[in-house]
């Protein structure tokens, strides 16, 4: 009996993760073009490639094209990681409840505070990367 409980939870566990990590994945491909705000890892490239001014002008143009042509290629299937996105949620928000039926409710609050600190990490984290790309 023990041994299916633990299996039951680590199913559960399982597919709560499972769900925040599409949700997650499919939040930063689509609604922000291909992963965070690339201007971290542009500044990166031009760095060690050591771009000249001229240069780097010309890398921004071809970057900026490329996110805009990505942005494209993506766009005809944006409502179904939309959908995907909903699911995930459910399924998240559904092992979140199940799993806090077989926490103590000092567990159950400390979950529910983990959570909120993730959501609230999230939320900062898309704010911040739609100010630096011009976004809203």
């Amino acid at each position: 009996m023990q041994r299916s409980k633990s299996y039951a939870l680590l199913f559960l566990l399982a597919a709560f993760i499972a769900g925040g990590a599409l949700g997650f994945t499919a939040d930063r491909f689509l609604t922000r073009g291909h992963g965070r705000n690339d201007r971290p890892s542009r500044d990166r490239m031009a760095r060690e490639l050591n771009l000249t001014p001229a240069q780097r002008v010309q890398f921004d143009s071809l970057m900026n094209a490329r996110r805009t042509q990505m942005r494209e290629v993506f766009k005809p299937i944006k409502p179904q990681m939309d959908s995907l996105q909903q699911v995930a949620k459910a399924i998240g928000d559904s092992t979140h409840e199940q799993l806090k039926r077989i926490l103590s409710p000092e567990q159950g609050r400390k979950l529910d505070e983990m959570r909120e600190h993730g959501r609230k990490r999230a939320a900062e984290r898309a704010r911040r990367d739609s100010n630096k790309t011009g976004l809203k």
